[in-house]
């Protein structure tokens, strides 16, 4: 250890300085200089590469004072432009599309939309399927560009706004219950068929009710019996013609004395025969027939 010696002189005195002087030299030398200058370069070196990396990033992802790439912020709202991809949920107030354009949302899986209420939970929800559409709601409603109510779906009915509900299908319209309708009409020149294939065909009305063909015939065809029933009133066939072709006839009456004509009977049963006509009746000479 160098220790220095202080020496006070008066004026006028001159004092020799030993010959052995220690001479300290101030700074970083040697292996720790080459050291530090290298370490300066390297962060150097950094520095430059992020910023060439950020005003690379810069122009990839197109910043700009009004946004990044496609998406531009504007006093509105978000707009965004092209084609987007988001890998998480989406949560906004509104979207609509520009004037010229439709909206597309597409998935490789399938496209969801809920609504939540306050506490979070699932009030309604949209789910496009690859297969299915699914609406999970308490009431489904479908309206016109005016706001007309045109379909309705809840948990306890389904109802059809619109003026005519037709059904193009080449096997017609499937009812698993009743059905409640004011009018059932065919397509011009087409035929209209009320079918039940393993069960019964009831049409039940409380003022009637009324069946019309104008351009053709009425074909009522039953595997077992068709009855016609006026709880208060009476059946009527009003038509130029009425035909019934296969009716039991009874034994034909004396020689000449039917002229060709016949007269219908009812057995206490209801059914029908045909009668040689006479002069008076002979539904009592065929009466075994009811037998």
């Amino acid at each position: 250890m160098v220790r220095e010696q202080y020496t006070t002189t008066t004026e006028g005195t001159h004092i020799q300085r030993p010959e052995n002087q220690c001479v300290y030299k101030i700074g970083i030398y040697g292996w720790r200089k080459r050291c530090l200058y290298l370490f300066v370069l390297l962060l150097l070196i950094i520095l430059l590469v992020n910023f060439a990396l950020t005003i690379w990033i810069l122009k990839v992802m197109w910043f700009s004072p009004t946004g990044m790439g496609h998406l531009r912020v504007t006093k509105d709202g978000l707009r965004l432009e092209g084609e987007s991809e988001f890998l998480f949920p989406l949560y906004a107030k509104e979207i609509h599309s520009r004037v010229d354009s439709s909206l597309l949302l597409q998935s490789t899986q399938n496209v969801t939309v809920n609504a939540r209420n306050s506490e979070g939970e699932v009030t309604g929800r949209l789910k496009v399927g690859p297969k299915m559409v699914e609406v999970q709601s308490q009431q489904f409603q479908i309206n016109s560009k005016d706001g007309k109510p045109l379909f309705t779906v809840d948990e306890k009915e389904v109802v059809v706004g619109t003026d005519k509900l037709r059904v193009t299908g080449p096997e017609g319209a499937l009812f698993e219950h009743s059905v409640e309708t004011p009018l059932v009409r065919a397509d011009p020149f087409q035929d209209l068929r009320l079918e039940s294939p393993t069960r019964s065909l009831s049409m039940d009305a409380p003022k009637g009710v009324h069946i019309k063909a104008h351009a053709g015939k009425i074909e009522a065809l039953s595997q077992m019996d068709i009855i016609f029933q006026s709880s208060d009133g009476m059946l009527v066939l009003d038509a130029e013609t009425v035909c019934l072709p296969k009716l039991v006839q009874g034994t034909r009456g004396a020689a000449g004395s039917s002229q060709g004509l016949y007269e219908i009977c009812v057995c206490p049963d209801g059914k029908l025969y045909l009668s040689v006509a006479g002069v008076g009746t002979t539904c009592h000479e065929n009466s075994h027939i009811c037998l």
